[in-house]
């Protein structure tokens, strides 16, 4: 602990010498593993706790190796990681040592597990395939950008220690969880003191802004200021294959700035300002934006219960195999294709077409829209096959046509219900599709999974304690996407019931 405090004493001695203004309110407590930030006393909302000049960030513009990245044409995350490498080499003699000497070496992100602990502790996750694509893919990274540069010539006498593959791998680690993106002059960077706020969802207590020289920072008046987003990643995928939170759409939140694109050298400062009131003694958090597990686990190397914004995927492939079961390939090829001309399609990234399952076990209606029509008996298919070979959907005024003895109701496609796609029949498709999914996970139920979480210490264990929670979390959706259907069946019954009943009424 000694060391420790030691170094945090380094840290704030450099922050001063560099003119970086931190609030005597804020507590820096280092435990040797992580440093989390306390209030000294009460914070307010509106209080500026910290001024970060923009050339006290570790980019490449303000790297001692700038020119080799630079003439190497490396730009982004590969160019960040040839300058943390490259000052990490040059021990204490970097401008930033005191910083990168509080740094942990890397941190303990999937892409950095051996793949016996990809595979074992992430089957079944949304995290799985992709983790193991990035370790391949950052390698070829690395093998194709970063080794070449050892040949440098002087004055770059790159020192091979620091620049392997498990070194690039450990400063790509930094970077994806650490750096923000700062403008468009810096691109991405380190930002000193702004890594060390902890995350929490939906519970930001501290937020940042790029503010110009001119403005008067304890007033909104002149202000030339942009939001910066907590430190979610440089806003760059881990490697071309990287997740993200629903895939094809990125809700990672991302730590670049909202209006990145209008800034430039004219803002020379990173403010952090107070957006609610903190008591004394309670930590201050940062949001590293509204991200599922899948995500911070992937980016960050850390997972929270009861996270709001996890999702499961079902992938279209899987519901294909579904579709088999029940139907030859011809016909189960013709209903997806007579799904794809109404102008439905599902969710797509990285050759991967899927489904979302929210977090409330509800399914993408696309997903509905599917079953329903793989599951329409062949005279209602094939009445809907010839109304679209008349009538075309060029416009997409046909978005879906359901049945109900032999009559057909067009509803666009903003207006099909859910209530009515539900019926018996799609119901069960989505428990059996649930199950499919689920049995990805293994021989291990999810009551297994949380027992196995209950005796699992964090400290000693936090890989596999991390990984419990996703693994639970997700499979907790696909018991969601269970009752979903247990109760839309329920209630498809119910409203036909209640049919029969009127019918029998009037007669």
């Amino acid at each position: 602990m000694g060391s420790s405090s030691r170094r945090l004493r380094a840290f704030k001695r450099w922050m001063r010498s560099q003119g970086i203004d931190f609030s005597d309110a804020l507590q820096f407590n280092d435990d040797g593993e992580a440093i989390s930030v306390r209030a000294l006393c009460d914070l307010k909302v509106g209080d500026m706790v910290a001024r970060i000049p923009k050339t006290t960030c570790l980019t490449v513009k303000t790297s001692g190796a700038r020119d080799l990245i630079e003439s190497a044409g490396l730009g982004g995350s590969l160019g960040l990681s040839v300058a943390v490498m490259y000052e990490r080499s040059l021990c204490q003699s970097s401008p930033w040592a005191p910083y990168l000497h509080l740094l942990p070496p890397h941190e303990s992100l999937p892409l950095l597990w051996s793949l016996h602990e990809v595979d074992s502790l992430l089957c079944g996750t949304e995290l799985h395939k992709t983790v193991k694509e990035d370790k391949a893919i950052i390698y070829e990274d690395w093998k194709e950008n970063i080794l070449p540069l050892l040949d440098s010539p002087p004055p770059f006498n790159l020192n091979p220690n620091f620049f392997g593959a498990e070194q690039y791998l450990a400063a790509r680690s930094l970077i994806a969880s650490r750096s923000f993106a700062i403008d468009e002059y810096h691109g991405s960077g380190m930002v000193p003191l702004a890594d060390l706020f902890n995350h929490k969802t939906g519970a930001e207590d501290v937020h940042f802004t790029s503010v110009s020289s001119h403005s008067d920072s304890k007033s909104d008046t002149g202000y030339s200021k942009n939001d910066l987003q907590a430190n979610a990643g440089d806003n760059e995928p881990l490697s071309e294959n990287s997740y993200s939170d629903g895939r094809g759409s990125d809700t990672s939140g991302g730590s670049d700035l909202d209006n990145s694109s209008v800034l430039g050298d004219h803002t020379t400062a990173l403010e952090m300002i107070m957006v609610k009131d903190v008591k004394v003694g309670n930590e201050v958090f940062n949001t590293y934006g509204l991200v599922g597990n899948a995500a911070l686990l992937h980016r960050y190397g850390f997972t929270e219960p009861d996270n709001p914004f996890d999702i499961v995927n079902i992938d279209l492939e899987l519901v294909s195999q579904w579709s088999l079961s029940l139907f030859s390939g011809r016909y189960s090829r013709a209903k997806l294709s007579l799904w794809r001309r109404l102008g439905y399609s599902g969710c797509v990234s990285e050759n991967t077409e899927y489904f979302e399952i929210s977090s409330d076990g509800e399914p993408q209606i696309e997903l509905l829209i599917l079953l329903y029509i793989m599951l329409l008996p062949e005279d209602a298919y094939h009445k809907l096959d010839l109304t679209l070979s008349t009538k075309g959907n060029s416009n997409g005024s046909i978005g879906m046509i359901l049945s109900e003895k032999g009559k057909f109701m067009v509803e666009k496609a903003s207006e099909v219900s859910k209530d009515l796609l539900l019926t018996k029949d799609v119901c069960n498709a989505l428990q059996l599709l649930a199950d499919m999914r689920d049995s990805f996970y293994g021989s291990n139920s999810i009551k297994d999974d949380i027992e196995a979480l209950g005796n699992c210490c964090i400290r000693r264990e936090r890989k596999l304690y991390f990984s419990l929670i996703l693994r639970i979390s997700e499979r907790g959706i696909l018991e969601r996407l269970r009752t979903y259907a247990a109760s839309g069946a329920q209630s498809f019954r119910t409203a036909k019931r209640s049919s029969v009943r009127q019918k029998l009424k009037k007669t």
